[in-house]
């Protein structure tokens, strides 16, 4: 594997950029120019524009051209927005803009963390100016490197190299940080190219940002879920709405990754005290209640439950069973955000289970045994002891095991 040298971050126009001084690997062949005019890929490699991962890289955008679009509704659904709906509601008075991007979810640390997929040289457009308007910010993400909303990058935390992990898992996607850059607030924490978002298993095109610089949102949100029907959520992202969720209107979780069969079509409203109700259809489907070792009665994801059963089965034959109080075991779901945050804990999707609490608190090494967490790795789980943020007492799936 090549090594990369990399430069100090500079700071341009309050936008956080990573340098990179060698590129990761050998550029690809010249190509011919988008028929935009821009410069493809493979041309800016050859001049040694920064394009960090060739294999992952899209026609770079040139400079920035057109209006600055307000990011006032947010539309996700879990399949491809059809082209006819887009057109249709870009044409609804009121509305002077609309951006299509792929969006998921992913896991990293115990929290589910907004990514998007986007076209880097429209979608720019409705980021905030400072983002908006530094062409390296973009030109890092055509040449496949992610950008991190500064206010989230505790959510995403970079290794030595850089590289941040899109998953919990070891197999979990990595991407290089090519910038620090704000992005429309509630929106996302971090926005890759759609290459990226394919071999994510992103559902390309399954969300719509929708500008209305001349009215207010809330007088287009009917006309929009006409368009779209009940598959789709319509969230406002203004500043109003931001003040607090709207508990009448439908949110959607599109999850990603080997744990997304678990999840399915995921849909909740939001209540006032930090709890969710997810849809009474989802929740009959997939959330049931089993007997398991040591613990006993737990409520839980239907997928998860085999694994679960078969780990703490193991800490038993092991002669470990000791290892692991029922008394302190704090539950598996629970449908709500995590604290302080509109983001949606794993508890939420029945996929996390809490052990002997008192021992292992947040922030701490804890005390689990580190042959159970062993154990627990063994059969699909990460464990929070190991997280930058460390939260020793919780085990989440982030692969599906299947016991033979």
């Amino acid at each position: 594997m090549r090594k990369v040298s990399w430069r100090a971050p500079a700071a341009i126009a309050a936008v956080l950029v990573v340098t990179l001084t060698a590129c990761a690997g050998e550029p690809e062949k010249p190509g011919s120019s988008s028929p935009s005019g821009s410069p493809s890929a493979s041309e800016a490699a050859e001049k040694k524009s920064p394009v960090a991962d060739p294999s992952h890289a899209v026609d770079l955008p040139g400079k920035r051209e057109g209006t600055l679009h307000s990011t006032d509704l947010l539309i996700v659904s879990e399949d491809t927005l059809p082209s006819r709906s887009v057109k249709k509601i870009g044409a609804l008075e009121g509305v002077s803009g609309v951006e299509q991007i792929s969006m998921a979810q992913v896991s990293v640390e115990g929290r589910l963390v907004k990514v998007v997929a986007v076209d880097p040289s429209t979608y720019r457009n409705f980021a905030p100016f400072q983002s908006a308007d530094s062409d390296e910010v973009w030109q890092r993400v055509a040449g496949g490197e992610v950008a991190i909303d500064p206010e989230r990058q505790d959510e995403l935390p970079a290794d030595k190299d850089g590289f941040v992990r899109l998953g919990s898992n070891k197999d979990a996607t990595t991407v290089h940080v090519g910038a620090y850059a704000p992005q429309p607030p509630g929106l996302a924490s971090a926005v890759v190219n759609h290459k990226w978002g394919e071999e994510m298993g992103m559902e390309k095109g399954n969300a719509l940002i929708v500008s209305t610089a001349a009215i207010a949102p809330n007088r287009v949100v009917k006309p929009i879920q006409k368009i779209v029907g009940s598959d789709a959520s319509v969230q406002r992202l203004d500043v109003v709405a931001r003040a607090g969720l709207d508990p009448n209107a439908p949110q959607k979780a599109h999850v990603v990754g080997t744990v997304a069969e678990a999840v399915g079509n995921y849909t909740y409203r939001a209540n006032g005290d930090g709890t969710i109700t997810p849809a009474a259809s989802w929740v009959s489907s997939h959330i049931v209640t089993a007997q398991v070792p040591i613990i006993g009665s737990v409520t839980c994801n239907k997928v998860m439950i085999p694994q679960l059963r078969a780990a703490l089965q193991e800490v038993v034959d092991r002669g470990l069973a000791k290892k692991i109080n029922p008394a302190q075991y704090a539950g598996c779901y629970y449908p709500r955000f995590i604290a302080n945050s509109t983001q949606l804990s794993n508890h939420a999707f029945g996929l996390a289970v809490d052990l002997n609490t008192a021992g292992n608190q947040r922030g701490t090494v804890g005390e689990m045994d580190r042959t159970v967490v062993a154990i627990f790795e063994r059969w699909g789980f990460t464990w929070g002891g190991n997280w930058k943020w460390t939260d020793p007492m919780h085990f989440e799936m982030n692969r599906i095991v299947k016991p033979g």
